[in-house]
């Protein structure tokens, strides 16, 4: 055999080895995309609602998450470093503005962030409705230590009793919200499945 021949030989194992690294690689990230956002199983499902009164981002006073016992309410943790946050905003603001009348209460908890970027954030991409969507600081991280979040976006689902009902980690979508706001308003815990993912710090 030339070492011409051998040489063409060893390129083209090359090149095959190359295509099948890049097809297995495109199959692992193909896997990934496309994928809904879900309701996630979380040993705090059942729990009581941390009774934890963070103070609002703006206006002055604070927020107890037990003291709106009675609503269904939806808890969301974020911040304006979050790139996932800025995707899922416009929908939780729209679900907000869609449930206001239906006993439903948004509180978006700022998570690890700068007041001034937090209300950048809301200044560039909207608030919810006034009294509907709260907006609260979480000073000391003391929300996030109860509710054991790892990073944003986090969102929480209690019930009219207080009561965590769900968790949806990483961005949410409108599809998503709907059929566990629905279930809840109906009285029925949402199903939960595994999926989804969060940025854990800024740069994350």
């Amino acid at each position: 055999m030339s070492d011409t021949t051998s040489g063409w030989r060893k390129v083209r194992w090359a090149a095959l080895a190359v295509v099948v690294v890049t097809v297995a690689v495109g199959a692992v990230l193909g896997s990934r995309l496309g994928k809904d956002p879900a309701l996630v199983d979380s040993p705090l499902i059942g729990q009581p609602v941390p009774a934890v009164a963070a103070p609002n981002l703006e206006g002055g006073g604070s927020t107890s998450l037990a003291e709106l016992r009675g609503n269904v309410v939806v808890v969301n943790f974020w911040a304006s470093w979050c790139v996932p946050c800025r995707e899922e905003h416009p929908v939780l603001v729209a679900a907000a503005e869609a449930y206001r009348d239906s006993g439903v209460v948004f509180v978006g908890v700022n998570y690890q962030d700068k007041p001034a970027a937090a209300t950048a954030f809301l200044d560039e991409l909207g608030r919810g409705p006034a009294g509907a969507y709260r907006y609260v600081r979480d000073a000391g991280s003391a929300l996030a230590l109860e509710f054991g979040v790892f990073g944003v976006p986090e969102t929480f689902l209690v019930d009219r009793d207080g009561t965590i009902a769900a968790k949806i980690t990483g961005p949410t979508d409108a599809a998503l919200l709907k059929t566990a706001l629905d279930a809840m308003l109906d009285g029925r815990r949402p199903d939960s499945r595994t999926e989804g993912s969060v940025q854990p710090a800024p740069g994350g």
